[in-house]
């Protein structure tokens, strides 16, 4: 509980969806609070829209958003910074332009990818940002032929920390793309998984749906087996090795490296350990929220901005019960939901623990997911 005089201080680390939706729920709850956001810029890169850059339909400008305004309105400070380390319990976050005391801590910097594969300098990971998906757009622009590889993998120490959702729209969406150029036949693309059932966490029929796409656009896959290195030339498994001209790869997760210089807990993959309510146990009035924290829950609980907003949500009630001194027990539903996007139709996948439902690829879904881009985006212009 609080005791300082005055509005209680929240710094909240991180600019992307959980840390936004953080500062959104605290800010709906109590008018009064102290809040200082902590990032390297004050913008939203909207990453679920980077998809789409290698065709064309959007570039950086449309996927960049800055903050200003958004932060005034919020009536948040923003301290443009890195985060390096915590000090006292976590009440003083140190960064790279100074030190932020608080009297509850939001931790939602994101995650990062396990880049220990040899050769996986020879790869392209899309999620890193805006960024990697125009090289993937220059690339394909140069390219009069050949073998694209797209494939994922996952964190062996942590089943949900893994991301492989877009890289089944960027292998569709390149697929459609070189089928509208009228160049589509001078490329082979091949998919590669090490598991024989890649996207098992999006449910049975998710699985299905997705190798008969493949298969229904003449895509080879390289399945169930243990991947051993790249080269500038090729991608090389247990199970033998392929040619490849341009490589899209997307590792397993894992915590950020500023972690490292804290004492709070992690899990086996590194991340930070949360509870139901996002708590992190055996420190006082932290939270994580999103990509950052290991929750407990299926282990198909999915690493997207939906349960990122649904953890916020949950992170903001408990804060506010903590610093007031009374109990709060909220938590946070786990539910997946997405739509496998190839340029013009969609698909959607919802996954609770209650049920697991596939709509098939439509045009009115692929609409839908540019219009909750435009909806999602509206509350942060």
């Amino acid at each position: 509980m609080k005791s300082s005089p005055g509005p209680a201080h929240i710094a909240v680390l991180g600019a992307g969806f959980g840390a936004l939706s953080t500062v959104r729920e605290l800010r709906r709850r109590d008018r009064e609070l102290r809040i200082t956001l902590v990032a390297p810029r004050a913008e939203l890169h909207y990453l679920p829209g980077i998809i789409w850059i290698p065709s064309g339909l959007r570039s950086r400008a449309d996927l960049v958003v800055p903050l200003d305004n958004f932060l005034q309105r919020m009536q948040v400070d923003f301290h443009a910074a890195e985060v390096s380390d915590l000090a006292e319990g976590g009440r003083i976050v140190r960064t790279t332009q100074g030190e932020i005391r608080n009297d509850a801590l939001v931790i939602a910097t994101g995650g990062s990818f396990l880049k220990k594969l040899p050769g996986i300098e020879h790869a392209i990971t899309p999620c890193e940002g805006i960024a990697a998906a125009e090289q993937i757009r220059d690339r394909l622009r140069l390219m009069q032929g050949g073998t694209i590889a797209v494939g994922f993998a996952g964190n062996p120490s942590e089943p949900t920390a893994v991301r492989g959702g877009p890289m089944f729209e960027f292998l569709f969406g390149i697929d459609e793309q070189l089928r509208r150029e009228g160049r589509r036949e001078r490329f082979e693309l091949v998919f590669f998984n090490p598991s024989s059932e890649p996207g098992n966490r999006l449910g049975p029929k998710a699985v299905k749906h997705l190798l008969g796409e493949m298969a229904r656009r003449g895509i080879r896959t390289h399945l169930g087996h243990k991947l051993k290195r790249f080269e500038s030339d090729k991608v090389l498994t247990e199970g033998g090795e392929f040619p490849a001209d341009l490589i899209l790869f997307m590792p397993g997760m894992t915590g950020n490296a500023w972690f490292d210089a804290t004492d709070l807990p992690r899990s086996p993959g590194g991340l930070l350990q949360a509870d139901a309510q996002c708590r992190i146990p055996g420190t006082e009035r932290i939270y994580v929220v999103g990509d950052s924290g290991s929750f407990p829950g299926p282990d198909w609980m999915p690493k997207q901005a939906h349960m990122a907003d649904l953890q916020a949500a949950a992170a903001a009630q408990n804060l506010l019960g903590d610093l007031q001194g009374r109990s709060s027990q909220a938590s946070f539903k786990v539910e997946l939901i997405c739509i496998v996007d190839a340029i013009d139709h969609g698909t959607l996948i919802w996954r609770t623990p209650e049920r697991n439902w596939l709509l098939p690829s439509t045009r009115l879904l692929h609409w839908a997911k540019r219009g909750f881009e435009w909806n999602y985006l509206r509350q942060y212009r």
